[in-house]
């Protein structure tokens, strides 16, 4: 049985959740989440038991000091809660809930359950998993994020693409099946990492899985410094790349296949969607029509899509490589 005393009612709340570990290129998915708990000052409510999911010589716990007072942080995955807008504000208010933390070592299935348990307890309508994985991609051109689903009408209904994969999967990977079998709407968003940069920090990936958050949920969301150090992060790349002849050889490549197989993607449509982005996080709300609620119908237990605004096109059609999960 999961306590939630400590929590208030939440309005229409999405869980979005990221894992360190193999899903996790460049620690880019886990500091997305990261991000929105320092923008949002997210509140924690809950903590795994370190003991049921992690092996300790996989993921050591760290000794610290806190005054004089010698303390154990455990390797575990958190909850957390962020509140946007407000009731009577400009921004229509709603409610995220984070799960940050490491990909289990053990007891996957119950690992999934646990946070299963408490999305249903939340009431949560919706699970968004950020993922990021090893690519070839080019780390001068805007990341690439796929938004996939295993739900065949969530796909039809929200305009993703379903996923095909088949072979090795991480947590990722369980736990959007696992919500699949629940009944619970999820979706994961998979960011391509340059596998010649993998190491960590990423901000540009973090950044670009972000923004297709923010166009998911229809909302604004605060950059803070992240911009600025998605330019710096790209800047060093160059540097780097300028000094071995072979690698920018190789980066050039990669450039030239990207940029032909995007080339009918520079369209007017395009253009307009990142530009309803921007006015996004200027406003702080969407610039047409109001923040969907994917409210899950009790009957079929699938999300009610939000009827759009008079005369608003329609979505475009998903594209791009399907991702390893």
């Amino acid at each position: 049985m999961i306590e939630l005393d400590g929590v208030p009612e939440l309005v229409d709340p999405v869980m979005v959740a990221a894992f360190e570990g193999w899903n996790d290129a460049g620690d880019a998915a886990s500091a997305a989440v990261a991000h929105l708990e320092r923008e949002w000052k997210g509140e924690v409510f809950a903590a795994l038991d370190a003991e049921d999911y992690y092996d300790f010589q996989v993921n050591r716990p760290h000794i610290w000091l806190d005054g004089g007072v010698r303390r154990i942080t455990w390797p575990t995955t958190r909850l957390s809660v962020v509140r946007i807008g407000s009731e009577d504000g400009p921004v229509r208010r709603r409610d995220l809930v984070l799960v940050r933390g490491i990909e289990p070592s053990m007891r996957w299935r119950s690992f999934c359950n646990e946070i299963l348990g408490f999305a249903h307890e939340l009431g949560v309508e919706m699970v968004v998993v950020l993922g990021a994985l090893l690519g070839d991609t080019p780390h001068t051109r805007p990341v690439p994020v796929t938004s996939v689903t295993s739900d065949e009408n969530l796909a039809r209904t929200l305009d993703l693409e379903e996923s095909r994969y088949e072979g090795p999967t991480g947590i990722v990977g369980i736990l959007q099946e696992a919500c699949g079998h629940a009944g619970v709407p999820a979706v994961t968003l998979w960011a391509a990492v340059p596998h010649y940069v993998a190491q960590p920090p990423n901000p540009k990936a973090s950044l670009a899985l972000l923004h297709a958050l923010e166009d998911l949920l229809n909302l604004g969301i605060p950059m803070g410094d992240l911009a600025e150090d998605a330019r710096a992060w790209q800047i060093g790349v160059d540097q780097l790349a300028a000094e071995d002849s072979e690698v920018a050889e190789y980066v050039k490549s990669l450039e030239e296949a990207r940029d032909t197989a995007e080339l009918p993607e520079a369209t007017g449509e395009a253009i307009a969607k990142e530009f309803e982005r921007y006015l996004r996080r200027r406003d702080g709300q969407p610039p047409t029509g109001e923040q969907g609620s994917y409210l899950r119908d009790p009957g079929t237990h699938r999300p009610r899509r939000p009827r759009p605004p008079e005369n608003e096109g329609g979505p475009p059609e998903p594209g791009g490589k399907e991702p390893e999960e």
